[in-house]
């Protein structure tokens, strides 16, 4: 039985609030999966599948490691949106879960990572602030997975 406080069930789940919105978990998009797990050029795999957020993570952390950081930027800031798009189609009304540890949702989580990256790099202190916002709204585990914590 859950200890109850307050007259309120104290029980909760990983992401907090039981009458919260639930975990929002992305379809993924398994030719575009494929293709990078089998080492296609993640551009191509991009221009043949624009909305997979995964693509366009590899790219962008592909060019955050060679220093480019303007480029990075704007991968991440493309898949990035394309996630937002995904998140609303499966219910996302901008705020909720959406888990690190399901697949399919990593994609978007590490544009956002390195979205952050990027705009510290550059100095943009409050895109910063609200990917890391965004990171710890969506998984609390998230930003430090992601190499942020």
């Amino acid at each position: 039985m859950a200890e109850r406080r307050s007259g309120h069930n104290e029980r909760m789940t990983q992401f907090g609030d039981l009458l919260g919105p639930k975990p929002t978990l992305l379809p993924g998009d398994d030719e575009a999966e494929s293709a990078l797990l089998n080492h296609a050029d993640p551009a191509q795999v991009a221009a043949d599948h624009p909305t997979a957020s995964i693509a366009w993570a590899y790219l962008a952390e592909a060019a955050l490691d060679k220093g480019e950081t303007i480029t990075a930027y704007a991968y991440a800031r493309t898949g990035y949106h394309r996630g937002l798009d995904q998140l609303r189609r499966n219910g996302w009304k901008g705020f909720g879960p959406v888990p690190y540890s399901h697949e399919p949702n990593r994609g978007f989580l590490r544009c956002v990572a390195v979205l952050a990256k990027a705009a510290k790099t550059i100095g943009e202190a409050d895109e910063y602030a609200r990917c890391l916002d965004l990171l710890e709204d969506c998984d609390p585990n998230a930003a430090e997975a992601l190499g942020l914590g």
